[in-house]
């Protein structure tokens, strides 16, 4: 046996053995980080591929048939090499395959299909794919007025939109924010807790970004939006290094707009914000090279980052200054072994602290009051993976990754022991009074929470070319642990909300307490959730990508996933096993030179189930209101600073104390399903790709996607389990099985319950069940490129889109409610019975983007995104036959029915007469008009690479309305002044300056 083959068996034995032992079982593979260069030669001929970077090569011989493909690069510059003729240049993207067809004295043949920059050929289109994607690198992001963010970067391709501007986040193809996934480096770093966020290293530690939009391979997964797909930058042969540092003063900014709405008999509702004002100054510092020439690379980096921001409260009483100043680092190591094995290291921190200083602030004369506290929060954590890459012979790929993310947070204060957060309803008669004056002595009013969450991934993919068959297959596994505790601060650890109550509200469903007249109420929540708790999710997966012909490739595939959520104790509360996912595409290349594909992708893609239900149920929540008399209010000093605010002089409990949101307890057996099912959405795509010339092409595709599923807390008030079920977490729609502590004679046992005929009673005495879920996304995309060519590109794209179903996804965005699972869809009947568009349906979407070089000093670039409004959805309180509310009358509560009384409303229930209203039946906002602008100049001097970019964002300061205040009822017939008024808006005009030395 050779030095080479023992060589090869030990580094693949020891990389394998290393991902099983640390996870201790099935290990989890890393998202693709590569790309590759395939195409069509002269049968027996040997190719070469050489990093120009790095100078690593890798060989193949071309098939019998006449093809040949050389996969896992990574990304960047090489040189293809047949020993005839001149080498050819050619570019490799992130998770693309480079088409270079040669002829027989080794020059390429398909000029038509590829753009040449000086003797680099780039790919503009790639018939090996059936996704749905793209690809943007640094060099592009330098020319455009993009903010330097993922998010940002991700908004570029069609189809993804900003989500709700109350808690953030994007949207891909008509899903919700909580959807998607984001990989670093092959490390998955989105948020699992509440699938929300992610962790980010500084916007200069990254290459490229391939955003996937639709069809995306059996190695992606956990995703039913889109998948956003990072590499990190690396070093090379050659020294190089330099600074960033990026401006961004509160004179850069516009003014945000000031808001004052008055009404007839409700107080006046003010959204101030016109003396809010942040700056930001960034400085980067990077190195690259070799540490042992050919063999052993380096990229590491270091930012700090410098921020200020002060702003008041809506109401203008309250000013917050807050101040961070934070370090953040990542390097990449590179170790090649030999040409065929390479071991690679990433690591990042995005820790940072940050400090909120409160004081009291008068409006009319701009002075900032007495200081009120500060509230402290620390986040994030280190993240880093250990990538092991073996190429044995000419067909046969492994890769064995291991790795962990860090995503850690903890909000707390000096006040947290004094003081009760209190803020005001809109619904609040006294409201007026307040105006100007600090309420409470909390400086935020947050919770106290402390929370680490760790992700633990390993993971080994495998390719295997047997002919015209190229065999992908893997291993997936995560173990998720979330350790949390959280509170309400102040004495009794009670969050106090003033409001006011109608005659004739029911204080607490079915506690035949009614408020015979108006009244001011305080309403005390009192809310406490923490434990360690681990979820595991792993996944097999296995794909052929068979060439039937030379110009035909079907892509056949199959994902299984396995998601199982623990309890503190290690004992499984939810274990869905043996998830199958078939994906299937093709792709022609239609005239078999690599400038025309024709394509398509169907596919099944599961959702797992995210950790905040884990913390909420099975670790037991408490979640209880009451209600208490408002007397008015007094001055009252604050502990710690001395300050004078307004606290509630609280009266008499009203009612008995509502304990219906309480979860969780040791036998969660009837709260979780035995059978429970895992969420699954559906996808078919079918498009066409053409390459006009070398320079220009153009696509169209057309997407349809299915969500018939879903898992949430379920309102279930009756049953045929005589002891009831107390808001299980279910399959709404469908058959559950759950554990009923008494079926009747005294015993326990298991019961089967239809909610989609069952579940809910009636005041009449109807019992009906609940509507299943459905949500449907119809659309259809059209874009035309132009390239760079050293002068100038363009990139233009129309999507037209339909949303519809009736609801969501795991978040509700009309409502402002995120916690994952958890957001009063299926709180009552009325709630989901509705159908109609969907928060995220903006019919008509136009995104152009653009740069152009004047000359060798002066460049420009340019970005427009221009929305069709959202819908606009009217939430009533109560519907036909019942009185029991389908949500709560507070402004921004959840629930909520979609039926509107219109007569009888001050009458008995049964007496009433409503109105349906379907969602999105009140209308569309505002279109949105997004325009930024960069100008940017080199410095006129040979070999002296330095530059200065200014970009504006939102150029022409069009502060559109981006959403409404959607209550349209207090109770019954008594209709909210402030429906259909701005509650969020676009940002104003900002800018940024950042200056580059490269060297």
């Amino acid at each position: 046996m050779s030095n080479d083959r023992i060589l090869r068996k030990s580094i693949l034995s020891i990389a394998m053995g290393l991902c099983i032992a640390s996870l201790a079982s099935v290990p989890a593979l890393a998202q693709t980080a590569t790309g590759g260069v395939a195409g069509r030669a002269n049968a027996g001929d040997t190719i070469t591929v050489t990093s120009a970077t790095t100078g690593q090569s890798r060989t193949t011989t071309v098939n019998k048939d006449g093809t040949y493909r050389i996969g896992q690069l990574p990304p960047g510059s090489y040189t293809l090499a047949t020993g005839k003729g001149n080498p050819i240049a050619f570019a490799v993207d992130l998770g693309n395959t480079t088409t270079v067809n040669l002829k027989s004295e080794g020059s390429p043949t398909n000029l038509e299909a590829v753009q040449v920059i000086g003797s680099g050929v780039v790919n503009r289109v790639d018939v090996h794919s059936t996704e749905t994607a793209t690809v943007i690198d640094r060099q592009e992001l330098a020319r455009l007025p993009v903010d330097q963010s993922m998010g940002a970067v991700a908004l570029l391709a069609p189809g993804v939109i900003k989500g709700n501007s109350s808690f953030g986040g994007i949207s891909f193809g008509g899903s919700s924010v909580a959807e998607n996934q984001i990989y670093v480096n092959g490390l998955n770093v989105t948020d699992f807790y509440r699938r929300q966020g992610n962790s980010s290293a500084p916007f200069a530690f990254f290459d490229q970004f391939q955003v996937k939009t639709g069809g995306y391979s059996v190695e992606f997964g956990r995703s039913t939006g889109g998948v956003v797909n990072a590499s990190v930058r690396a070093g090379g042969n050659e020294f190089h290094g330099g600074a960033e540092l990026t401006f961004e003063p509160a004179a850069f900014s516009a003014a945000t707009d000031d808001h004052v709405f008055t009404h007839p008999t409700a107080p006046t509702t003010y959204v101030r914000g016109s003396r809010d004002k942040s700056s930001l100054t960034k400085t980067n510092i990077w190195a690259s090279g070799p540490i042992v020439k050919d063999r052993l690379f380096f990229f590491a980096m270091y930012e700090n980052q410098d921020y200020r921001a002060g702003n008041t409260d809506n109401t203008g009483s309250d000013w917050t200054r807050t101040k961070s100043n934070n370090g953040f680092w990542g390097t990449r190591l590179d170790w090649n072994i030999t040409d065929n094995h390479v071991l690679s290291l990433m690591a990042f921190s995005d820790k940072a602290d940050s400090a909120a200083s409160a004081y009291a602030y008068d409006w009319s004369s701009e002075r900032i009051g007495a200081y009120g506290g500060d509230t402290m929060n620390e986040t994030g954590g280190k993240n880093w993976t250990l990538t092991y890459t073996g190429h044995f012979g000419e067909n046969f790929v492994a890769k064995a990754m291991y790795g962990e993310n860090d995503r850690n947070a903890f909000t707390h204060s000096v006040l947290d022991i004094d003081c009760n957060p209190i803020s005001v309803d809109g619904s609040y008669a006294g409201a007026g009074a307040l105006v100007g004056k600090t309420v409470g002595c909390h400086p935020t009013g947050d919770s106290v929470t402390k929370m680490d969450n760790t992700r633990k991934i390993g993971r080994l993919d495998f390719e295997w070319a047997l002919g015209n068959h190229l065999l992908r297959f893997g291993l997936d596994q995560e173990k998720l642990t979330t350790q949390q505790s959280s509170y309400y601060p102040g004495p009794g650890g009670d969050a106090l909300l003033a409001m006011t109550l109608a005659a004739g509200t029911e204080i607490v469903d079915g506690s035949g307490v009614f408020l015979s007249q108006n009244t001011d109420i305080i309403r005390k929540r009192h809310r406490v959730l923490g434990g360690a708790f681990e979820t595991v999710n792993n996944a097999y997966y296995i794909e052929d990508n068979w060439n039937i012909t030379d110009s035909f490739l079907l892509n056949l595939g199959v994902r299984i996933d396995n998601f199982k959520n623990k309890t503190a104790a290690g004992d499984a509360f939810i274990n869905i096993k043996n998830l199958v996912a078939p994906r299937g595409g093709f792709s022609w290349d239609m005239k078999g030179d690599g400038t025309t594909k024709l394509y398509g992708n169907l596919g099944r893609y599961y959702l797992p189930v995210t950790n905040i239900i884990s913390t909420s149920f099975a670790g037991g929540l408490v979640d209880e209101y009451s209600f208490f008399q408002l007397n008015g209010w007094q001055q009252a000093t604050n502990p710690e600073t001395g300050a004078t605010y307004m606290a509630p002089i609280i009266g008499a409990q009203i009612g008995p104390t509502d304990k219906s949101m309480n979860t969780g307890g040791d036998d969660l057996r009837g709260i979780f399903p035995k059978d429970l099912k895992a969420v699954y959405q559906d996808e078919a795509i079918f498009g066409y790709e053409r390459a006009i010339n070398e320079a220009w092409s153009w696509g169209v595709n057309a997407t349809y996607r299915r969500m018939n599923r879903t898992i949430e807390d379920t309102r279930i008030t009756h049953s045929n389990c005589p002891s009831g079920f107390n808001w299980p977490i279910i399959n709404p729609g469908e058959k559950n099985t759950l554990w009923c502590d008494d079926i009747g004679n005294g015993q326990g046992g298991w019961v089967e319950l239809d909610t989609s005929v069952d579940g809910y009673k009636k005041t009449n005495g109807e019992i009906i069940g609940y509507k299943k879920p459905k949500r449907e996304y119809k659309a259809l995309e059209f874009q035309l490129d132009r390239a760079w060519d050293g002068k100038w590109s363009f990139n233009a794209s129309y999507l037209w889109s339909k949303s519809t179903g009736n609801f969501e996804g795991p978040v509700n965005s009309d409502t402002g409610y995120n916690d994952t699972g958890m957001v009063q869809y299926y709180d009552h009947p009325a709630v989901n019975e509705r159908y109609g568009v969907l928060f995220n349906d903006h019919r008509h979407q136009v995104k152009l983007r653009g740069s152009y070089k004047l000359n060798d000093m002066w460049s420009f670039g340019s970005t427009l995104t221009v929305l069709s409004g959202g819908p606009i959805t009217a939430y009533g309180t109560y519907w036909p036959g019942d009185n029991r509310a389908a949500g709560s009358s507070g402004e921004f509560s959840g629930g909520g029915s979609g039926w509107i009384c219109v007569a009888n409303c001050k009458q008995a229930y049964n007496l009433r007469q409503y109105e349906y209203t379907g969602l999105g039946a009140f209308g569309r906002m505002p279109w949105t008009f997004d325009w930024g602008a960069s100008v940017t100049w080199t410095m006129p001097v040979p070999d002296v690479d330095l530059k200065v970019r200014l970009s504006v964002y939102n150029l022409l300061n069009k502060q559109t309305t981006v959403r409404v205040r959607t209550r349209y009822e207090v109770t019954p017939g008594v209709y909210r002044e402030t429906f259909g008024e701005g509650s969020n808006w676009a940002a104003p005009r900002s800018a940024q300056l950042v200056l580059t030395y490269n060297f």
